[in-house]
């Protein structure tokens, strides 16, 4: 065999020799825990880690027979192994998709079903079980139970979801000990069969990623030492300078649900609370995306153009796998989740279609008052009403079993009481969770819908099934049709509903119904010739009828709305260059306030150095450049100086208003209130708290440039980092540019996760790529091939293959496969 010299395969044997003493593990991607597993087996040249080292002109080739499959297919994988499946039939197409996740994925897809279910605690012991029972109270298996009921329920998501759990046995079964990802043997346990629970906790977990952000406690503690007032402006529900995902008002003034809001809601309903710990295990806030899809109208080409980028967290192995699925009944390719059927984001031979996050919030808490200890009875609607419980067995791995008893009430599971507190300071009082994961529904239709879509009718009948999470799905079609719509089941909400914990006492603050269909905001071939959406309000919220709550980003879109108003003739590399485009919007705003207000007179050599760099930054984010480092620190400075006696006083310090609520007050009114230290008696302006801020910042420049850190690139210090967060199986010091409010929002560890341009010619042009590898093997040159390119902002064509073509150049490898 021969083996690269470099090969990842080689990198990694050192660093697992020198970790045989202690090897830290995570739980949750970010939390280090574990022992080593029986050295004997780990090292075992037959079984052990030497059998994950994967040669570099290893033939992927193969004839398979396999139980289960009903018909022969094909599977052709290209250059960059990514298999084309060609199927006679939709339940062999699922089969083989299976198949392949297991085969490439399989530790990964696993290990998400176990943080999932909250049975880390079986992998590593005692130190996941504060981890396991946070996910068990917040009701993840339940609401998994529910959600798979209702997929075997429809005979459809049952014959998808039974074949593709069939065709990741089929793998399981057959998988040789010494063909074990490298994660099995270093933390010593095999795997299971799979099941369609396991697809289902796996889509309750991107619910969670993606609807289960919250700041209901902070907010909580916050206005009842604040004050009503003092909150709303601090923390207000829209932003000056909104630019919705639907620009016109076109809701009707008689919602088809008339809320009664409760009396007294705005001030009497709140005791003080001592909740100052933040959630330590919370989704990224900033999980989101952009997509726009162009009319041809605006096109070069005269057909639409629809692109994708989703923004979540950055991991080896990646989210995404690449894959085409092609059987009688649909032809799909892109972006497929190891772990559950169908092409997520990606298009077909009559459209295309992406997501971003829609960022309502659908999860609310209660106080519930119990009758004693016991919790048999809690009070609700003047009267007693039993409590029922659901019994958590967790297994602790080389210990005892640890028995949760869960309460379960009207509105949900009691996540929070006297036994478990997570990282919250509940003062022993009980909490329960009111979550739409929690509620029956079955995602997996719409992903099936879109895969087999030829129009709008189509796309409109396959959202119907997304319930949670919420999200903009934009859509476009070859037949010229061009849309997007914020979909969802949102409840329908009063203002401020849900933003803090609510009395359980009766069904008074409880949600009142669900948003109708017809009322989620969307737009279908509007006039401007585009639709475009990046985590901002999706309607004017102070016009639409039902509050929108959650937590809105508004500065990509201004930029991607202003490039497609003014630009025409629109091509494949018009939208590269969008997508990864690092101009700053927010500090195109806030950089003429700082420079306005910085005195020039008397600076040190060094203040006047770092000035005269902000000066003459051109406000994107460049990876080599200095300016937008300098910016950030100063605007971090000025929000403390702003800020934290503010948040100090009441048990809140670091925990700022949004960045838009300071700036938009500045920009309002220079004497804006906030800029008066309450603990000086001196009354102090704009101007005095930008010049103390930068007199800080330069102190912090100068030592990030005495380290070597002040270029944007090593202050972000980007990485791709191992789901067990594994050094030798992680990419660290990325270089390239972009930041949270440009277009490529790159991040330390989050970001543009699946890049797609699609355009819909006759012959669809598409072009894609993801920050990982096709392997989830650390030994493979498959595993993390991509990342250069991504960081580079290069793409792949994504090659929509025919079945005549298997003698193309571009084809690797066959797997012929059949029945057994």
């Amino acid at each position: 065999m021969i083996f690269k010299a470099e090969t990842r395969s080689m990198k990694f044997v050192p660093f697992l020799i020198s970790s045989a003493i202690t090897i830290l593990l995570i739980i949750a991607f970010n939390t280090r825990w574990g022992p080593v597993p029986p050295l004997g087996e780990f090292l075992s040249p037959q079984h052990g880690f030497w059998q994950n080292a994967e040669p570099i002109d290893k033939d992927f080739g193969q004839d398979l027979q396999l139980t289960g499959l009903k018909e022969p297919a094909e599977i052709y994988l290209d250059d960059r192994l990514v298999p084309h499946i060609f199927a006679s039939n939709e339940d062999d197409a699922f089969y083989l998709q299976g198949y392949l996740h297991a085969k490439f994925r399989l530790w990964q897809m696993e290990f998400q079903t176990y943080a999932a279910a909250g049975r880390v605690s079986e992998l590593i012991g005692p130190a996941g079980l504060n981890y396991d029972r946070e996910k068990r109270r917040l009701g993840m298996g339940y609401a998994a139970e529910k959600a798979v009921a209702e997929i075997e329920k429809d005979p459809v998501s049952k014959a998808e979801a039974d074949a593709y759990t069939a065709g990741v046995n089929a793998y399981i079964s057959n998988i040789k000990e010494s063909e074990l990802p490298i994660e099995y043997k270093l933390l010593g346990y095999k795997p299971e069969l799979w099941t369609n629970l396991k697809t289902a906790l796996f889509l309750k977990f991107m619910s969670l990623d993606l609807a289960g952000y919250e700041t209901d406690f902070e907010y909580t503690n916050l206005r009842s030492r604040l004050g009503y007032l003092t909150f709303n402006k601090m923390f207000p529900i829209t932003q000056d300078s909104m630019d919705p995902v639907i620009p016109v008002d076109t809701f009707s003034r008689f919602p088809g649900i008339t809320l009664k809001t409760p009396r007294g809601y705005d001030s009497s309903y709140l005791q003080n609370m001592d909740t100052t710990s933040v959630h330590s295990s919370k989704p990224d806030k900033d999980n989101g995306s952009n997509n726009w899809a162009i009319s041809g109208i605006k096109t070069k080409s005269g057909s639409p153009i629809l692109c994708n980028d989703p923004h979540l967290g950055l991991n080896l192995p990646s989210l995404w796998y690449e894959m085409q699925i092609s059987c009688p009944s649909f032809n799909a390719y892109g972006a497929t989740f190891p772990g559950a059927p169908g092409v997520i984001i990606g298009f077909n031979d009559s459209c295309a279609f992406g997501f971003t996050n829609a960022m309502r919030d659908v999860r609310d808490y209660y106080e519930i008052s119990y009758k004693d200890d016991s919790r048999k009875e809690y009070w609700y609607n003047g009267q007693w009403v039993p409590t029922d419980f659901r019994f958590e067995h967790i297994l602790l791995k080389d210990t005892a079993e640890y028995i949760d008893t869960v309460a379960y009430t009207v509105f949900g599971p009691v996540m929070y009481d006297k036994s478990f507190s997570g990282n919250k300071k509940t003062n022993n009082k009980y909490y329960a969770v009111r979550w739409k994961a929690h509620d029956p529904s079955n995602e997996l239709m719409i992903f099936n819908g879109l895969d087999h879509a030829k129009n709008y009718s189509d796309y409109q009948q396959s959202i119907k099934w997304l319930h949670t999470p919420g999200q903009n799905v934009v859509f476009a079609s070859k037949n010229g049709d061009i849309a997007i719509t914020a979909q969802g089941e949102f409840p329908a909400k009063w203002k401020r509903q849900g933003d803090f914990v609510m009395p359980g006492t009766d069904s008074t603050y409880q949600w009142q119904g669900m948003i109708p269909q017809s009322e989620n905001p969307f737009m279908y071939n509007p006039e401007r010739g585009f639709v475009s959406s990046a985590n901002q309000y999706p309607v004017n919220p102070l016009t639409y009828p039902y509050y929108l709550g959650g937590d809105y980003h508004n500065y990509r879109a201004l930029t991607i709305n202003h490039f497609l108003n003014q630009t025409n003739e629109i091509g494949i590399e018009d939208m590269m260059k969008l997508q990864l485009d690092t101009y700053n919007p927010f500090a195109g705003m806030a950089k003429p306030v700082l420079m306005k207000n910085i005195d020039t007179a008397d600076m040190s050599p060094d203040e006047s150095k770092y000035y005269d760099l902000l000066k003459d930054w051109d406000l994107h984010y460049d990876a080599d450049g200095k300016g937008s480092s300098i910016f950030n620190i100063i605007w971090d400075s000025l929000k403390s100086v702003v800020w934290h006696d503010e948040l100090e006083s009441v048990g809140m310090p670091g925990f700022y208003p949004a960045n838009s609520t300071l700036l938009e007050g500045i920009l309002r009114d220079s004497a804006y209130e906030f800029l008066d230290d309450i603990n000086t008696p001196e009354k102090e302006t704009l101007r005095h708290d930008v010049n103390l801020a930068f007199k800080k910042a330069v102190l912090t420049c100068k030592n990030l440039e005495r380290e070597g850190r002040l270029t944007w690139s090593k202050l972000r210090d980007t990485r791709v980092e191992h789901l067990a967060k594994i050094d030798a199986f992680s990419r660290h010091d990325i270089e390239n540019g972009g930041g949270e409010y440009a277009i490529n929002a790159v991040k330390k560890d989050h970001g543009p996760s699946w890049r797609m341009i699609v355009q819909l010619t006759k012959n669809t042009e598409a072009y894609g790529i993801y920050p990982g590898g096709q392997s989830g093997n650390p030994g493979s040159q498959y595993y993390d091939n991509f990342v250069d390119n991504w960081a580079a902002g290069k793409y792949y064509p994504l090659w929509m293959m025919a079945k005549d073509e298997e003698t193309d150049k571009r084809v690797k490898a066959i797997i012929r496969v059949t029945k057994q």
